[in-house]
C-alpha cells in the first residue's frame, strides 16, 4: 500500500466527534509514517487492556483489530496488559464508581487475556507488557509532577460520566482522575508514535496521553479512536452483562447465528470494526446495497463467514454457514407454533416461563446451563439478562414460540 492508502486502511473505523480533529490525527498519522519510512523504523503502536474480565467478547476484539492492521504493514505492536491500572478501573464510560479488583483477580484473568488476543494479533511479532514494570516504581514526587499538569476542571467539566455524577451529587473519588494520568505515563514509558481505543478513551489518549508526554519533552502520540461495536441488538454498548455479545471463545455456529441477528443497520459499524475487509472492500459492498444489486442478507452472511473464519476457520464458517441455512431458510421450523409478546423488562428466564416453555424458574435456568434454550438458533446462556430481541424461542429440539 502506498502512504495514502495506509492511512485511509488506518483510520477506518475511526469517530473523534469533530471532523476537524480527525483529519488532524489524520495529517499526523501521514506525517508520522513518512517520517518512519524515512528513518527506516517501523512506527511503535499500543493499545492497553485492563484484564478485568477473563471472558472476551467481539466488542473488545475492535482495538486488537486495528493493530493487526498496523502489524500487517510492517508497525511494531506493544499489548500492555493494565494490571496496574485495573486496580483502579477505568471510568471513562462508567456512571458510577467501579469495584477494584484484587492483585490475585487481576493476575487470573490476564493470564486467558493475552491467549485470547492471540486469535487475531501475530503471536510471534507481538510483544507483551504489564504496565505494573513502571507504574509500580513512580514515587509520590513523581506522581504529583505528572499531576500538576491537570486542573480539577479539566476532569469535572470535560469527561461527560463525572460532570453527570457532579450534577447528580454522586461521589467521584479522588483515586479515579488517577487513572487517566496512569495511562498517559503508559504512552511515555512506551515512547508510542500511535495509541490505539475507543472513543470512551477520548479524555485518557486526547488530553492525557499527548499533555503527559509533550510535559515530558516526547513526541505527543497519534490517537486512533474507534467507534464503539453494538451489540447483537444494534443499539447499545456490547456487554456480556446485558447479554447482547458474541463471546470470541464461542462456537463456529452459535458465532455465526449471532452475527446473523444483529440488525441491518448495525451492519457497516461490524464491517469496518472487526473485519479485514478494506476500505475499498466495503466501499463497493455498501455501493451494492444501496443500488440493489446486493441483498441485505446474503451482505450478512458473507460478514458472518468473515468473523467466524478470523477466530476458527474458513471451514468451520462454511459449516456453520450450511447449519444456518438447514434450520432458517431451508424452514426446518415447524410452519405453526405458538407466539408470545416479549414485555418491557423481562429478562430470558421471565419469557421461558410467561411463554409456558417451562413449567419452573428451577427448569429455565437448568436449561439454559445446559446449552437447551436458542433464539433464532443461537444459544442464550444468561438467564438474568435481559431478553435480546423478538425472534424464534427454542427450547429442546420441539418446543418454538415466536416472540414478538
Amino acid at each position: 500500500m502506498n502512504i495514502d492508502e495506509q492511512v485511509a486502511l488506518l483510520m477506518q473505523g475511526t469517530e473523534y466527534g469533530d471532523e476537524t480533529l480527525k483529519n488532524a490525527m489524520a495529517a499526523e498519522l501521514r506525517q508520522r509514517l513518512l517520517e518512519a519510512q524515512k528513518e527506516g523504523r517501523p512506527l511503535r503502536v499500543y493499545c492497553g487492556f485492563d484484564p478485568r474480565t477473563s471472558d472476551l467478547h467481539l466488542g473488545h476484539s475492535v482495538p486488537m483489530r486495528k493493530q493487526r492492521q498496523f502489524q500487517e504493514l510492517g508497525h511494531e505492536v506493544t499489548f500492555v496488559v493494565g494490571d496496574y491500572t485495573s486496580l483502579i478501573g477505568d471510568p471513562s464510560d462508567k456512571d458510577k464508581l467501579r469495584p477494584r479488583l484484587t492483585p490475585q483477580e487481576v493476575a487470573r484473568n490476564a493470564a486467558t487475556y493475552a491467549e485470547q488476543a492471540y486469535k487475531i494479533l501475530d503471536r510471534e511479532r507481538t510483544k507483551i507488557r504489564f504496565n505494573s514494570e513502571w507504574l509500580s516504581r513512580l514515587s509520590f514526587a513523581e506522581l504529583i509532577e505528572l499531576a500538576a499538569n491537570f486542573t480539577l476542571q479539566q476532569f469535572v467539566r470535560e469527561r461527560e460520566n463525572f460532570r453527570v455524577r457532579w450534577e447528580n451529587n454522586d461521589p467521584i473519588y479522588l483515586h479515579e482522575t488517577f487513572y487517566a494520568i496512569m495511562q498517559g505515563y503508559d504512552a511515555y514509558m512506551l515512547n508510542c508514535d500511535v495509541q490505539v481505543g475507543g472513543t470512551d478513551q477520548m479524555f485518557n489518549i486526547m488530553t492525557a496521553a499527548r499533555k503527559i508526554m509533550t510535559a515530558l519533552g516526547a513526541k505527543p502520540n497519534i490517537a486512533i479512536i474507534l467507534g464503539i461495536l453494538p451489540g447483537t441488538d444494534g443499539e447499545v454498548k456490547m456487554s456480556k452483562s446485558l447479554g447482547n455479545h458474541i463471546p470470541l471463545l464461542s462456537s463456529p455456529e452459535d458465532m455465526y447465528g449471532k452475527v446473523m441477528s444483529v440488525p441491518d443497520k448495525a451492519m457497516g459499524q461490524y464491517m469496518r470494526l472487526v473485519t479485514r475487509w478494506t476500505p475499498a472492500q466495503i466501499d463497493e459492498i455498501e455501493a451494492g446495497l444501496q443500488s440493489g444489486r446486493l441483498h441485505p442478507r446474503d451482505v450478512k452472511m458473507s460478514l458472518a463467514r468473515e468473523i467466524v473464519s478470523i477466530y476458527h476457520s474458513e471451514a468451520a464458517a462454511l459449516e456453520a454457514e450450511e447449519a444456518f441455512k438447514k434450520v432458517f431458510q431451508q424452514k426446518d421450523l415447524p410452519d405453526e407454533m405458538p407466539e408470545y409478546t416479549l414485555q418491557p423488562g423481562q429478562t430470558v428466564l421471565d419469557v421461558l416461563l410467561a411463554s409456558g416453555l417451562v413449567s419452573s424458574k428451577s427448569e429455565g435456568r437448568r436449561l439454559i446451563e445446559q446449552k437447551g434454550v436458542r433464539l433464532d438458533g443461537v444459544v442464550l446462556d444468561q438467564f438474568d439478562c435481559a431478553f435480546p430481541h423478538p425472534g424464534v424461542l427454542q427450547v429442546g429440539k420441539r418446543r418454538f414460540v415466536r416472540v414478538r
